[in-house]
């Protein structure tokens, strides 16, 4: 039975999967919600730019630990070797229920919701008005994503990452066109930049800065990703710091220009607790049939980072049952495609069970303050690690970059919860329900598979 991912990837299709997971559900579907929070877009745009400082300090410090730690599992694998395996493992445990199969509802709910947008009529056509409420139709429709998506990346990794990297080069162009065009010569005013009346700095404000933030930072999660796959990535070390500063850098960039393009196009008042901006933005600024095109490309741009979800997540779980963590099934290799099968199948019916539970906002909720979490931990362990034998790598900044990260990142989770104390406890007691199961897969641990 073959045991061992192999390392096959290098520096580009890293870079596109590490892209194609940042660039994904949530910045074509939170800033409406931003807008409602704030109701101010100097600061939405201020908060996008915050956004993307605390993923780049995140991507030199998991630069540092990736290189340290070639592994498939990423913060499982740092938080286990520089913490405890149990702090790993809830880690670990998250990342299954949360970190990786909510994104993947998520992108695929914002899917079905830009299609159906594109196609209102299609549930019609299809005859099932009768059968099925939309929102059920919408359900079914994601579903359907991440059955493929999961089949796809099942038959080996090589094939994958050709499928990611063509998803992702046209994401990147349907953005940079976006952006050109829109702000170049789409219908639109910047007197929509400047806001009605001027932000306060109250308790409550500072509330809806902390979740707008915890909301940002969900449409950045994926600045880690390439220390999820660092098992099958050639010369981890260089490629692994390398991709994730390229990719982080670029999307900060592309993202304060696309939220500025919202809202040249797009009216505060009408942007307000939006789910599908692009398409509406797109409609502002060029016309009803823009609207239905672009909703429709936005719709399978979604698919890059859906696709990249379920690349990456199975490496945590595969990790975790190689080291007697977790059911030995999970560890299987399939022998003639060389990929965690029995992972992937896994976190499909995870993700398949969270789009037929809760809606698109309390999804969103949950799965920011549950990815904000170990994150901190493992970019504390920076400091560790300097001081260990394990130090490969030393990129600048340190330790400020760390304590920015930390500090901001404690902070938006505080403020979240204030605002949201009903997702985000239900996002702690997620992680603590982890701790007896890993003390029950600690009385069963059998021998590691490597």
């Amino acid at each position: 039975m073959q045991k061992k991912l192999e390392r096959q990837l290098g520096l580009f299709p890293v870079t596109n999967i590490v892209i194609a997971n940042i660039i994904g559900a949530g910045i074509f579907t939170t800033t409406g919600y931003l807008m409602g929070f704030l109701q101010n877009p100097v600061v939405m745009l201020i908060l996008w730019g915050i956004g993307g400082l605390v993923a780049l300090c995140g991507a030199i410090s998991f630069g540092e630990l990736g290189a340290a730690f070639p592994e498939a599992g990423g913060e499982y694998v740092f938080i286990s070797k520089l913490y405890s395996p149990m702090l790993g493992f809830l880690s670990g445990w998250l990342s299954l229920i949360v970190g990786f199969s909510a994104p993947i509802a998520a992108s695929a709910i914002g899917f079905a919701k830009y299609f159906t947008w594109a196609f209102p009529q299609l549930q019609n056509w299809l005859m099932l008005n009768e059968i099925l409420r939309v929102e059920d139709f919408s359900r079914c429709m994601a579903i359907l994503v991440i059955v493929g998506f999961s089949f796809v990346h099942s038959r080996g990794i090589v094939l994958g990452a050709r499928v990611q990297n063509w998803l992702t080069l046209l994401k990147i162009l349907l953005v940079v066109g976006l952006i050109i065009a829109g702000l170049l010569l789409g219908k639109g005013s910047m007197q929509n930049v400047h806001p009605a009346l001027p932000f306060q700095f109250s308790f409550d404000n500072w509330k809806a800065v902390g979740l707008s933030l915890m909301f940002i930072m969900f449409a950045y999660s994926g600045w880690n990703s390439a220390t999820y796959i660092g098992s099958e990535i050639r010369e981890p070390a260089k490629v692994i710091p390398r991709s994730l500063l390229i990719s982080t850098l670029t999307v900060t960039v592309l993202y304060i220009l696309l939220n500025l393009f919202f809202v040249y196009s797009v009216p505060v008042s009408q942007m307000r607790n939006e789910p599908e901006i692009g398409g509406l933005a797109a409609g502002m600024a060029f016309g009803a049939t823009a609207e239905t095109i672009v909703s429709l490309l936005i719709s399978f741009a979604l698919f890059s980072s859906l696709s990249a979800f379920i690349i990456l997540g199975p490496r945590v779980y595969y990790k975790m049952a190689s080291d007697g963590l977790f059911f030995q099934s999970v560890a299987r290799i399939s022998p003639k495609h060389k990929v965690p099968s029995n992972a992937i199948l896994l976190q499909a019916g995870i993700a398949i069970v969270l789009v037929l539970s809760g809606t698109f906002e309390q999804i969103l909720t949950y799965m920011g303050f549950s990815l904000g979490i170990f994150p901190i931990i493992a970019v504390a362990g920076n400091i560790k690690l300097r001081r260990s034998k394990h130090q490969q790598l030393r990129l600048p900044g340190y330790p400020y970059v760390q304590l920015f990260f930390i500090v901001v990142s404690t902070a938006i989770l505080v403020l979240a919860y204030f605002e949201r104390p009903v997702e985000s406890s239900i996002a702690v007691l997620t992680a603590l329900s982890g701790i007896p199961v890993y003390y029950w897969f600690q009385r069963k641990k059998v021998k590691p598979t490597e």
